[in-house]
């Protein structure tokens, strides 16, 4: 494995260049008319400081006993017999406990593992956050282990505390491959639950994506992701995630109307 060199965090000048080039190259080539011309990167794994700056969790920090870990693999070979293994990702791995705190009555759940994307750094332009109105999918590169993780989007939402989650459902468990969700068939829920009125996520204001892992099932881990971007394409070996709209349910198992 290659030792790789941490790159410095881009100054908010050059965050705000960079960003004046990016609207500016849609108005240029009339995206906001003719539609974008290609996906749009969102976050990808390509040094080890895109894996340092996620944000990882568990429930250690209720007192639970899952633990939880997010490692930059680059110039990995072991993975050779893999469709189209990448140059760098990220394995997100560790291990689920069921078991409850003793000190602490209180918590009745517990075994729950996850990461996110850092926060967007400001510009000139204000706030950073992702405006992926013009794009039908948010796309995955992954290799997963099988279990049930779940894709959580944070937006510029009234509740701080929602998230916007689908299910992460891998075809080929141990290989490589593209996973495509529509960004409309996401579901609102709060502390785990689904929560009412069901409306379409803000796509113009999407501040973070991140892979979780809550089925509660005992035992290791371990799920690589290698980039995550928007698109209107669907490409030969992508799988199009199912909508979930159609099953949901609050916790009490009453169904749920979606609303647009």
């Amino acid at each position: 494995m290659r030792v790789t060199t941490p790159l410095p965090a881009k100054g908010l000048l050059a965050r705000s260049v960079e960003e004046l080039r990016r609207r500016s190259n849609i108005a240029l080539r009339m995206e906001a008319v003719k539609g974008p011309l290609g996906p749009r990167p969102l976050y990808e794994f390509t040094h080890a400081a895109s894996v340092q700056d996620c944000v990882l969790m568990s429930d250690a920090s209720i007192g639970g006993s899952s633990r939880s870990h997010l490692d930059f693999v680059a110039g990995d070979d072991s993975a050779a017999n893999d469709s189209r293994p990448p140059p760098s990702y990220a394995r997100f791995h560790g291990r689920i406990s069921t078991s409850l705190p003793a000190h602490r009555p209180n918590v009745q759940r517990s075994g729950y593992a996850a990461f996110r994307t850092p926060d967007q750094r400001p510009t000139l332009f204000g706030r950073s956050v992702w405006d992926i109105d013009p794009y039908a999918y948010l796309a995955l590169r992954i290799k997963s282990d099988g279990r049930s993780y779940f894709v959580n989007l944070q937006t510029e939402a009234v509740e701080p505390t929602d998230l916007h989650q689908h299910r992460l459902f891998a075809k080929r468990p141990g290989q490589w491959e593209t996973v495509l969700i529509k960004w409309n068939d996401f579901v609102r829920t709060n502390h785990g639950f689904v929560v009412e009125p069901q409306t379409e996520i803000l796509r113009q204001k999407v501040r973070t994506v991140g892979i979780g892992l809550t089925d509660r099932v005992e035992g290791p881990f371990e799920l690589c992701i290698e980039k995550v971007w928007a698109t209107n394409e669907v490409a030969g070996d992508a799988t199009v995630a199912k909508s979930a709209a159609c099953e949901l349910k609050n916790k009490r198992g009453e169904k749920i109307q979606w609303q647009t």
